[in-house]
């Protein structure tokens, strides 16, 4: 069973808070007039997995917020290799400052982003993160959509006593990152039950392809440049 007591979890919780109040409401008349009695369920889930998914049958808009997601995006090492970082960098978002607080409040834009995409028929398989997409995600940046949201996490985790820095920080360069290993590198990544042992198999632009030995030997997995370690 998750514990909803730590300070990760709580946050998630903020964010979907955020999510329900400061975006879903006030786009609540333009989708009730494409779907009405369609709700939103936020929840935070126990892995890495962040997204948005809707129930036809149902009527209910699903957003899951990853645990794992939201504690990697808490130290610019473990930041470097999601969309979100490449976003806020790429196209200015927060004018272009990466920090914790920054990259949750984007997650959660972009992740309403597909529910405005979906509701207005414009996501279809092999388009998602389409033109359409960045037109929404583009309009929550410039109609205070966003800063909104980032000032909501900010004020709440504050009053929680929850540690959620604001200020930027630079993540590592995987070009720079990549001369640091080669093929046949013994390696580990992972934590706790969930690390692994293995050896590079091949050096990617910001992956290396790893396969595992011990308990989980023969697998074979992409692990960001920024979580390897070296192992004897």
């Amino acid at each position: 069973m998750r514990d909803s007591s730590t300070p990760l979890h709580q946050i998630g919780q903020l964010m979907c808070q955020a999510t329900r109040e400061i975006l879903w409401q006030p786009a609540g008349e333009w989708l009730g007039k494409r779907a009405t009695g369609v709700a939103l369920h936020c929840r935070v889930g126990s892995g890495q997995a962040t997204y948005h998914r809707y129930d036809s049958g149902k009527k209910v808009h699903l957003i899951n917020y990853g645990l794992r997601m939201i504690a990697a995006k808490q130290r610019p090492e473990t930041a470097e290799g999601w969309l979100s970082t490449r976003e806020i960098q790429g196209r200015g978002y927060f004018r272009g400052e990466l920090s914790p607080l920054n990259l949750l409040a984007h997650t959660c834009c972009h992740e309403f982003a597909h529910l405005v995409q979906y509701s207005a028929g414009k996501r279809a398989y092999g388009s998602v993160h389409n033109r359409h997409f960045y037109d929404i995600l583009d309009q929550l940046h410039e109609d205070g959509g966003a800063k909104a949201t980032r000032d909501f996490l900010a004020r709440e985790a504050d009053s929680r006593g929850l540690d959620l820095p604001s200020a930027p920080f630079a993540v590592p360069d995987s070009r720079i990152l990549a001369r640091n290993w080669q093929v046949g590198d013994s390696v580990s990544f992972g934590e706790g039950v969930r690390q692994h042992h293995g050896q590079i198999i091949r050096v990617n632009r910001k992956t290396c392809t790893v396969q595992t030995k011990g308990p989980s030997r023969g697998s074979r997995y992409r692990v960001p440049l920024s979580m390897l370690r070296k192992s004897n």
